[in-house]
């Protein structure tokens, strides 16, 4: 696809990124993908598991520095980071960085949450050093859009309720996103993220102005996928009407039904407010739990509404190519 700008701009051969996933992602999973065409993100807590979780931001940043060597070590193709910086005192970020520009990764996928998600400082850092930005709010809006553009994004994320994960406060389906944001760029490319899952998915995102796919369900029920072989079946056995929807902070969160998932909808209908829900939900440790040690009593599986379309154990390489063909 040379003529892809997404291709272009990240020096890879198909227009599919891997979203970063947190815990559930990998050298392995983030190396197929870049080895498969696209481009493999490794996520907050990469490669970690409950014994090898770390508290402190330069502990953090080294461990971040180990799956970075271990993806070199699989692959020769370009592959990101996940950066999820906060406006004011974040202590996170700036380690995390210095890793990435001594590493040399050339992409990262900037994680923004609304107003104040642009820090210029960081835009010019990024920039700077050559590092690529995709920018993935979590919340798109054609106002925020135009904002990173003028900033120095490279590429846009729109992602649409459809997602798994952390969901946007809007609650606007991928399919209305879409063509929003992709009317608001002035120059840079942006992609679908949201409820794609196979080759109709895609190529209905690429009708509606989407140069690319950004996905993060359809990885985790691949071969190369850390999650364990219960968590597997449970996704290709399940479709998205079997998710459950529940408030949660910031907005909502979706699952899979569990003894957590069914109290929180609970809580969630007896007016428990988000705060609550929250704490409750335990979150991003109640998905290490749920989906990293498929214990859905004490953690919740959280996907997309795309999942029935997975109907089977794929390589990463399979899915890429359906996700790039036709």
């Amino acid at each position: 696809m040379k003529n892809n700008r997404i291709c272009q701009i990240l020096g890879i051969e198909k227009p599919v990124i891997q979203g970063p996933l947190s815990w559930l992602t990998d050298a392995r999973l983030v190396a197929a993908v870049s080895n498969a065409g696209g481009l493999g993100v490794l996520g907050p807590n990469a490669g970690l598991t409950a014994e090898t979780a770390v508290s402190t931001p330069e502990e953090t940043a080294e461990k971040m520095r180990e799956e970075i060597r271990k993806t070199k070590r699989l692959t020769e193709k370009p592959f990101g980071v996940n950066l999820i910086p906060t406006p004011g005192n974040d202590i996170w970020t700036p380690p995390i960085l210095q890793v990435i520009k001594e590493e040399g990764v050339r992409a990262v996928v900037y994680t923004g949450y609304g107003e104040g998600a642009v820090i210029p400082d960081l835009f010019r850092d990024l920039k700077e050093a050559g590092i690529s930005i995709i920018y993935r709010d979590i919340n798109p809006t054609p106002e925020n859009t135009r904002l990173v553009e003028e900033a120095g994004a490279d590429i846009i994320v729109a992602t649409g309720f459809d997602e798994g994960g952390t969901l946007p406060g809007t609650a606007l389906g991928t399919f209305s996103i879409v063509p929003l944001i992709a009317d608001a760029v002035k120059d840079i490319p942006v992609m679908a993220a949201g409820g794609i899952t196979d080759n109709r998915t895609a190529r209905a995102a690429r009708a509606l102005g989407a140069e690319g796919v950004f996905a993060g369900s359809v990885f985790i029920g691949t071969e190369e996928s850390r999650v364990p072989q219960s968590v597997k079946d449970k996704i290709i056995n399940a479709n998205g009407l079997d998710l459950v929807l529940f408030r949660t902070l910031p907005d909502y969160y979706r699952s899979l039904p569990g003894k957590l998932a069914e109290k929180l909808v609970s809580m969630d209908k007896a007016g428990a407010s988000n705060e609550e829900l929250g704490q409750a939900m335990g979150g991003l440790r109640g998905l290490r739990i749920g989906m990293l040690e498929g214990n859905t009593d004490e953690g919740y599986i959280a996907l997309g509404t795309g999942i029935g379309t997975i109907r089977s154990i794929k390589s990463v390489a399979e899915v890429v190519n359906e996700l790039t063909t036709g």
